[in-house]
């Protein structure tokens, strides 16, 4: 077994040892299916999911159903934990909605960006690996599981609380962050299909307010769905929380921002209207741009 194998095995390992203890935290109130819980059946059902997908796809060489497949597996977690629950509520139906709308939409548009760029760059030289592209269709399935992990103690609890302002709250977030999460994708896929624009940035629209408006919206609609979440949880569940930082820390120091921030500054680090775009524009946050800037 070379460097890259015993890595990749690791990886797995680790992948699959995190998702089995985050479960086996979130079971404690939960409905079951028989005698297992139903979210520890929801985390077998997302390795089992993209385990399976990895075969065709490492077969093929193609990474284009991998954000794709991601979707679906958060869909799929959602009509488990549904049949898997004994008592459906208002709170769990929101919730197994906004998942269901939020994947179905950005499953649908990561999935046809890649068919018209012609796939994703990262995937390469991991493809042609199977240790390593293995290796990523097992992190994608703690992703969906770590992600949807509060939406998941929702649906599946034992306890039912009203709905209530806290969930109103929450369910406001949502909106607000997933509106933020489509304008801003849209804006910036019109922009990048005029070729007039294909050697520029897009500082337009949400744009003008902040550097990953699409980010913001992200992680402001997980961390409502996790404010939906906090009448629910007691004991070991608070561990579902970590479903809004994950998220954060994922696109904030991880794969998100930091690698287009470095082929931003690659692109255009030397033209003085993308610095000032740099110094007036926040990286995350989003604020409106003053007069000044607009046109600059």
């Amino acid at each position: 077994m070379d460097r890259h194998q015993r890595l990749a095995f690791l990886m797995v390992t680790l992948t699959l040892a995190l998702g089995v203890v985050l479960a086996l935290a979130l079971c404690d109130g939960s409905a079951k299916i028989g005698p297992v819980p139903t979210i520890v059946l929801c985390l077998a059902v997302a390795f089992g999911i993209n385990w399976l997908a990895f075969i065709p796809s490492y077969l093929h060489r193609t990474e284009h159903y991998f954000d794709l497949i991601g979707s679906v597996t958060h869909t799929t977690l959602v009509v488990v934990a549904l049949a898997g629950s004994s008592d459906i509520d208002l709170r769990s139906i929101f919730v197994a909605a906004m998942v269901g709308i939020w994947a179905l939409r950005l499953g649908s548009f990561l999935f046809f960006r890649a068919r018209k760029t012609g796939g994703d760059g990262r995937f390469d030289t991991i493809k042609h690996h199977p240790g390593t592209f293995f290796s990523w269709w097992s992190l994608q399935a703690l992703w969906v599981f770590m992600t949807g992990s509060c939406a998941l103690v929702i649906i599946t609890s034992t306890e039912r609380q009203a709905f209530g302002w806290i969930a109103a709250v929450g369910a406001a977030m949502w909106l607000i962050g997933f509106i933020a999460e489509v304008a801003a994708d849209l804006q910036k896929s019109r922009f990048r299909s005029d070729p007039a624009n294909s050697a520029t940035f897009i500082r337009s629209g949400l744009w003008a307010w902040s550097r990953h408006p699409n980010y913001f919206g992200e992680i402001l609609l997980w961390m409502g769905i996790a404010i939906m979440s906090i009448p629910l949880l007691s004991g070991w569940r608070w561990t579902a929380l970590i479903s809004p930082v994950f998220v954060f820390v994922l696109l904030t120091r991880m794969s998100g921002i930091p690698i287009l921030e470095r082929r931003g500054k690659e692109r255009w680090g030397d033209d003085e209207t993308y610095q000032e775009y740099l110094r007036s524009t926040p990286i995350l946050l989003m604020r409106k741009p003053n007069a000044k800037m607009k046109n600059f």
